[in-house]
């Protein structure tokens, strides 16, 4: 019964901190606004991509 226990009580903390974990990633994410610095600078890279691809034409 003990064992049942300690792995439930393992198992919620390990729940508890990575909850926190991802709370405290995200909201840096978004209170440094590293996305939108991220896709500027991937932009480029994304503009030479997309103007190479060979398109069709049709009506």
């Amino acid at each position: 019964m003990t064992y049942i226990r300690k792995a439930a009580v393992k198992t919620v903390k390990a729940a508890a901190v990575s909850a926190v974990l991802f709370f405290v990633i995200s909201f840096t994410i978004y209170f440094f606004n590293l996305d939108m610095k991220l896709t500027a600078a991937a932009e480029p890279y994304l503009e030479k991509w997309h103007d190479r691809v060979k398109r069709e034409r049709k009506l």
